[in-house]
């Protein structure tokens, strides 16, 4: 006999236990555990291969340097004919590469994630066409010769033309769709008036094909320390909108839950890739698609969180930029290739790629 209380059906035998919470995947804490140890091993080999490349820069080329004259010439102040070049040309062009390569890949990323498009490019935003053009203006109207000159030309065009954008796609209220389609209309613009102008002026198209191929050759070491400034706080900007373009990710009514504000986070983006393109283009010319193939390469082994995306394609980055300059340098020895060129090749095989996979990876 079984007692059963008022209101209560009896239990019995055939009754189906009560289900119990599920128990927690066991090592789930490990597992997160050994993806932060390996992420930090990802960026650990980023400063290793960025090590590597920067002493390939310093030592090959069209005159190879043994690695031990590259070493007397850097530690024990060698004066001789090869330490010569190491000091005066390849350590200024290795050093302009690693800024240049750091400021493209973390623009990109910046830009792609805002934009939640994979293939997103900082010329999307009409940085590259507004210093091309600002330039292409300082060169066949006011005679500007000289890459100090063409610096600020250029800085400034790049912001002109960022802000533009950003007008047009509607400022804070701006959707990626929208800033994108600005981007276009804009590049397509300014592309046009170079254009016009260089057809006008000879003299003005052999002065811009020297820097509108893009390359790291022949532009003077005190040339970065000009643009330092704008570098850092273009690398310090990004890195603090990780977080709300993280939330952005979500949608604009997640993110604005979580506390970031869409509007504010999309012009400081801006800012910021404004100051990372605009200052690696004034400093190199318009080198493409770096911003692309990188953050596109490292999104499948960090995955797409921006606090970790954003210092992976500060480290791989220069390490492509340099690579590609030393390919450029080594591939005809009697001449050179630009590394733009070497980039835009590139870039073609990874669209050609992407295109026969038919898919991207997802942000």
């Amino acid at each position: 006999m079984s007692l059963s209380l008022p209101g209560r059906p009896s239990p019995s035998a055939d009754a189906p236990a009560p289900a119990r919470a599920p128990a927690p995947a066991p090592g789930g804490s490990r597992g997160r555990a050994r993806g932060t140890a390996g992420r930090g091993a990802g960026l650990l080999l980023g400063l290793v291969l960025l090590a590597g490349a920067a002493l390939l820069s310093v030592s090959a080329g069209a005159e190879h340097i043994p690695l031990g004259q590259v070493w007397d010439g850097l530690v024990h102040g060698a004066t001789g004919k090869n330490e010569t070049i190491v000091h005066d040309l390849r350590l200024p062009r290795t050093f302009l590469g690693v800024a240049a390569g750091a400021a493209l890949g973390l623009a990109g990323a910046v830009l792609q994630t805002l934009t939640r498009n994979p293939l997103a490019d900082p010329g999307l935003l009409g940085v590259n066409a507004g210093a091309s053009a600002a330039v292409a203006t300082a060169i066949s109207l006011l005679g500007v010769t000289s890459f100090g000159g063409y610096l600020w030309f250029a800085l400034a065009g790049a912001a002109v033309a960022a802000v533009l954008v950003n007008a047009l796609g509607g400022s804070r209220s701006a959707t990626p769709v929208r800033l994108a389609l600005a981007g276009t209309a804009v590049s397509a613009a300014l592309s046009g008036y170079v254009n016009g102008l260089q057809l006008l002026d000879l003299d003005a198209l052999d002065r811009m094909r020297n820097w509108d191929v893009g390359s790291l050759a022949g532009r003077p070491g005190s040339l970065l320390w000009q643009a330092l400034p704008l570098l850092v706080a273009g690398v310090v900007l990004a890195f603090a909108l990780a977080r709300p373009l993280n939330a952005m990710a979500l949608g604009d009514d997640a993110a604005r839950a979580l506390g970031a504000a869409p509007g504010r986070t999309r012009v400081l983006s801006v800012v910021a890739v404004t100051l990372l393109c605009g200052s690696a283009t004034a400093l190199c010319g318009p080198i493409g698609f770096v911003g692309l193939m990188v953050p596109h390469a490292v999104r499948a082994f960090c995955g797409p969180d921006a606090r970790w995306l954003f210092p992976y394609c500060a480290l791989y980055a220069p390490v492509l930029l340099l690579v590609s300059d030393v390919v450029g340098r080594v591939l005809i020895p009697s001449s050179e290739i630009q590394v733009g060129i070497i980039t835009a090749f590139l870039g073609g095989l990874l669209f050609m790629h992407l295109v026969r996979r038919r898919k991207v990876a997802k942000l």
